[in-house]
């Protein structure tokens, strides 16, 4: 790898707290500077985004733009870095959103300007530092890192309920984290002996994937497992507690149900940018969270909880829709749609087949779009109107014919019409889910929910833009002005792309999906994956923790691959 590409992650996730310095420098009254100094930060680092996006390889290393060097060897932590087909993904819509968000906000925030886009900058940061993490204690500081400036958005810029939100959001992902942080510290200690421990995810998949695999041929034989030596036997007994704390933790961030709670009060109360950053990016740090580390590190255990996560992911799916039927606040309808999509995402990753896991992957991107826009419209629209009922608006479109152009093409992609992103993902998951061994009622319940999503978004469209113009108040609203055009286009283009070229996308996702399903696979009960076969190859250091040999150079970030 040449110098730059070593070093290009770091250069996108830090770009934005180098504009942060920036920005904390200026007098807080100098309100346009704050905003175009954020913008060109945003945008910047969206350059830098997607020039990684396209050195990444498809066809090459698993991580790539890997950058790797010592921190804390005494505790076997390294800052390590690298990007995989679905981390480099998940990066891309990150610094996508990025600009947009800053333009979203421009007339909505007028309070304490520099403030609110110092909390931007800063959580744009963490949320890259947790895609890029090869250190389980890396990930889980970006992790927790990430609650302040959310907190903060929800907590000073929100509604009139923001600081109820603010806390509940703030407390139901804490304690998640804390218990994914006990699990980290388990495994940290499981996974290796005295002197040679490491927090660095393939240092700790590579241990467990051989007790993995002894426990997986322990119980496809029916032996009695709870006498297996070492490791194995460890990690039969603790392994699916373990799990289970990783699996809370994410579950609460997906969110599932009935961990979904503080989703709705939280995109009800946030501005407009906490929002489209919720939906967009930070969801997904839940079941990036399953796909990376849960189901890898415990594949056993993940068979045993296998159903039980599924049946949840399909309550949340028809849930989530039975309670966008339910509401009249639009902002409301469209967060619990969140908890409805986002089971999709959840049914095609627990589905474990090759269809299912691309179509989630696929769908965690699709969401990000059309959710992430639907909140951007709404946003427009509540500026105008500052009222979030539907019984408040009615037959607009003959008022505001581009908004409402916009918004419906937006729906299309929320409710999968082929030709649009969403149809590609859904697809893909009911397809994968069909297929796979959980059961045709899963599979029946999940095309449920795309008939009731269907359902209560066009009803919402018909309530809020259709028939007749029936309050006075609406008749002076005005249509997209080119801020607000330029800001809702990008989200236009990407809809018709990726629903219909969608195959440049799948190709970096598809190789993980891969290596996902044989990690997977590895826990299945007789398995005949072979720990070999899964194993992580990384930028090589010597383990922490042990001196270098007398007279040896000590490698730096650039050392050669294993």
């Amino acid at each position: 790898m040449s110098f730059f590409d070593t070093h290009l992650l770091n250069l996108v996730v830090y770009l934005p707290l180098l504009f942060a310095a920036l920005v904390w420098m200026l007098p807080g009254a100098e309100r346009g500077q704050i905003r175009t100094i954020t913008f060109i930060g945003m945008m910047v680092d969206l350059v830098f985004g997607v020039w990684a996006y396209l050195r990444f390889d498809p066809a090459g290393a698993e991580f790539q733009l890997e950058y790797r060097t010592r921190w804390l060897d005494q505790l076997g932590v390294s800052y390590h870095i690298g990007a995989d087909g679905l981390a480099i993904s998940l990066l891309l819509l990150t610094v996508f959103l990025g600009p947009l968000v800053v333009m979203a906000s421009q007339t909505y925030i007028t309070e304490r300007v520099k403030e609110f886009h110092l909390a931007l900058l800063v959580l744009q940061t963490v949320m890259l530092g947790a895609l890029v993490s090869l250190d389980v204690l890396l990930f889980y500081i970006f992790w927790e890192a990430m609650l302040i400036p959310m907190y903060l958005l929800v907590g000073v810029w929100g509604a009139e309920d923001r600081q109820m939100a603010a806390v509940k959001f703030f407390l139901y992902t804490l304690a998640g984290s804390l218990l994914m942080l006990v699990a980290i510290v388990a495994i940290y200690f499981i996974s290796s002996t005295p002197g040679n421990r490491s927090f660095d995810y393939a240092t700790i998949f590579n241990s467990l994937s051989t007790a993995n695999s002894q426990i997986a041929a322990c119980t496809g034989t029916g032996g009695d497992c709870s006498t297996l030596p070492g490791m194995a036997g460890i990690l039969y007994r603790w392994g699916p507690w373990l799990f289970a704390a990783f699996a809370i933790a994410f579950a609460i961030k997906v969110p599932m149900w009935p961990v979904h709670t503080w989703l709705p009060d939280a995109h009800v109360q946030a501005p407009v940018a906490g929002s489209m950053i919720l939906a967009g990016v930070m969801l997904k740090m839940g079941t990036f969270g399953f796909w990376r580390f849960a189901i890898p590190f415990f594949p056993s255990a993940t068979h045993q909880a296998r159903p039980l996560l599924a049946t949840l992911a399909v309550i949340g799916i028809v849930y989530g829709a039975l309670m966008c039927l339910a509401q009249r606040d639009i902002k409301k309808l469209i967060a619990y749609s969140s908890v409805s999509h986002l089971g999709y995402c959840m049914l095609g990753i627990l589905a474990l087949t090759a269809e299912g896991a691309t179509g989630s992957a696929y769908q965690m991107l699709n969401h990000g779009v059309s959710t992430g826009a639907l909140f951007l419209l709404f946003g427009f629209l509540y500026e105008r109107r500052h009222t979030r009922l539907m019984s408040d608006y009615g037959g607009i479109a003959k008022v505001v014919p581009v908004f409402t152009t916009a918004f419906l093409i937006i729906t299309f992609s929320s409710v999968a019409v082929p030709g649009t992103n969403g149809f590609v993902g859904e697809f893909l998951v009911l397809l994968g889910t069909f297929k796979s061994s959980l059961g045709l009622g899963f599979g029946a319940l999940a095309t449920l929910g795309v008939i009731l999503g269907a359902a209560y978004m066009l009803w919402m469209v018909q309530k809020v833009f259709f028939g007749p113009l029936t309050h006075r108040e609406n008749q002076g609203l005005t249509d997209l002005n080119l801020r607000e055009f330029a800001t809702v286009a990008p989200f236009l283009v990407l809809v018709l792309v990726m629903g219909l070229m969608p195959q440049p996308f799948l190709d970096r996702i598809n190789p993980s999906t891969e290596r996902f399903l044989q990690r997977a696979e590895l826990g299945i009960p007789g398995s005949q994956v072979r720990p070999s076969d899964v194993q992580i190859s990384v930028m090589g250091l010597p383990p922490a923790g042990l001196a270098a040999a007398p007279n040896a150079p000590t490698p730096g970030p650039l050392a050669d691959r294993r």
